[in-house]
C-alpha cells in the first residue's frame, strides 16, 4: 500500500532521515518506534507531504506519490493527532464531520459523524457540545472518530496514548486496533508506547540515527536485541 525507498531529510546540517526503506501491506498496522527527535514525526510528514525529502521517494500502490496523485491519495486517508487537536470553535459533530461537510449537506454529515461516535463509545448528546466540555479521554475518542468519518483505506496514529492514564490508553489501543480490524484498513501508529505496539501492531520499526534498525513482527520483538532498550530490558542480557 505504501512504500518508502531512500528516504533522507535534513535540517541544515542536522540530518534526520538518513536513507529509510520501509513498505506497509495493504491491512497492516505497523508501529514506528524510537527516541524523541529521531524523525518519527519528519516520516509522516514526508508520506503526508507536509515536508518535502532531500532525496528518496513515497509509493502508492506502487506508484510515485507526487504532486499529481497525492489529491488521490489524502482523500483516502484519515489522521489522529497527537493530543487530538479539534478546532476549538466546531462543536464535536462538526469536528467529526469536517471532511464529510465539504461533499454533502449537514444533515447527512451530522447522521455519520454521531454514527462514528458511537463507534468510539460516545454518545448522540456528545454530538453537540464543544471540545471543551470534553475530558481528555473523550476529546481522543472523538478525534478518533473523525480520524474514521470518511472510511479511510490508510490511517496515520500519531502518538495516540500521549497524555491518557494507563486505562483510558488502553480503550483507545483496543478501539484502535477493533477499527483497523474490522475496516481492514492500513495502519500507521507513532508511538514510544509499547503497550500501545503490542495492542495495535502487526509490525514494528525502530527508527534511530536516520535508519531503520529493526524492522520485524511485534510477536518476535521481545527476541530482538536491538529493542531491548524499549522493553525495559538489559541488552547486554
Amino acid at each position: 500500500m505504501i512504500g518508502i525507498s531512500g528516504l533522507t531529510k535534513s535540517f541544515g546540517d542536522r540530518p534526520v532521515l538518513a536513507g529509510v526503506d520501509l513498505s506497509v501491506a495493504r491491512g497492516e498496522s505497523l508501529c514506528v518506534i524510537g527516541q524523541s527527535g529521531t524523525g518519527k514525526s519528519v516520516l509522516l510528514k514526508c508520506i503526508l507531504g507536509l515536508v518535502l525529502p532531500d532525496a528518496g521517494r513515497v509509493l502508492w500502490r506502487g506508484q510515485p506519490l507526487d504532486a499529481a496523485s497525492r489529491p488521490a491519495f489524502l482523500a483516502q486517508f484519515g489522521m489522529l493527532f497527537q493530543g487530538g487537536a479539534l478546532f476549538d470553535s466546531l462543536s464535536v459533530w462538526q469536528n467529526v464531520a469536517f471532511r464529510l461537510r465539504q461533499t454533502m449537506p449537514d444533515g447527512p454529515a451530522r447522521a455519520i459523524a454521531i454514527e462514528k461516535l458511537a463507534r468510539v463509545g460516545l454518545g448522540a448528546e456528545t454530538a453537540d457540545l464543544m471540545p471543551a466540555q470534553l475530558s481528555g479521554g473523550m476529546m481522543k475518542r472523538a478525534a478518533l472518530a473523525r480520524a474514521i468519518a470518511a472510511d479511510p483505506q490508510v490511517i496515520f496514529f500519531d502518538e495516540p496514548t500521549t497524555g491518557l492514564d494507563p486505562i483510558r490508553a488502553r480503550r483507545i489501543n483496543g478501539l484502535i486496533r477493533g477499527i483497523v480490524e474490522e475496516t481492514g484498513a492500513t495502519a500507521i501508529t507513532i508511538t514510544h508506547d509499547m503497550d500501545s505496539v503490542r495492542a495495535i501492531g502487526d509490525r514494528v520499526a525502530l527508527l534511530q540515527d536516520g535508519h531503520i534498525l529493526w524492522d520485524g513482527p511485534v510477536a518476535a520483538m521481545d527476541d530482538a536485541p536491538a529493542l531491548a532498550g524499549f522493553l525495559g530490558q538489559d541488552p547486554a542480557g
